[in-house]
């Protein structure tokens, strides 16, 4: 990916509204909603950072905690939202948001991951059992234009069990947010 690409276009499936009687029960009882790309990044500057799926173990612990208590620093820089996104699909993604307390991150559920495909980023991760997922990748987007990119080193389909987390920490977005202020 390089700085000056349009992000594809392509339809979301997002699920809004779900609601569980206590955290035994599933969420239900909402609707689903089509949202596309420009419901997300048409006339905003924003984050969009990526990775391999919820509720494992380094976009756990690190990478979606990490831009969540960053939040309120990247916004400061004239950042409109923060998107993570990941090959789940909205079930997964909106209850990982509820279990990891997330409240400023907005997730976007690739479920099909065809945004992903088109950004250049699905790999296999067939040896994991997790099938078709994101390499790890951020970047800035200005009213759907790539700005700046990062993505991890070693992309890999080869059934390394490798998942850096070097270039795409929120730390590297600040200091690339505070040098174009």
């Amino acid at each position: 990916m390089i700085e000056g690409f349009k992000i594809p276009n392509v339809k979301f499936k997002v699920r809004e509204g779900d609601t569980a009687e206590n955290q035994e029960t599933c969420s239900i009882g909402g609707k689903w909603i089509e949202k596309n790309t420009d419901d997300f990044f048409k006339g905003k500057r924003v984050i969009l950072f990526s990775l391999p799926g919820a509720f494992t173990p380094t976009c756990s612990s690190q990478q979606l905690p990490g831009f969540e208590s960053n939040f309120t620093k990247i916004k400061d820089f004239g950042i409109d939202e923060v998107y993570c996104c990941s090959v789940n699909d909205s079930y997964v993604m909106n209850e990982w948001a509820k279990k990891m307390g997330i409240s400023n991150i907005k997730l976007i559920p690739d479920g099909s991951g065809l945004f992903t495909k088109y950004m250049g980023m699905l790999i296999a991760k067939d040896h994991n059992g997790f099938g078709q997922r994101s390499w790890r990748y951020m970047a800035v987007i200005k009213d759907g234009i790539v700005e700046k990119w990062w993505q991890e080193p070693g992309i890999n389909n080869s059934g390394s069990d490798d998942d850096p987390y070097i270039e795409t920490t929120p730390e590297n977005s600040i200091k690339y947010l505070s040098s174009t202020k």
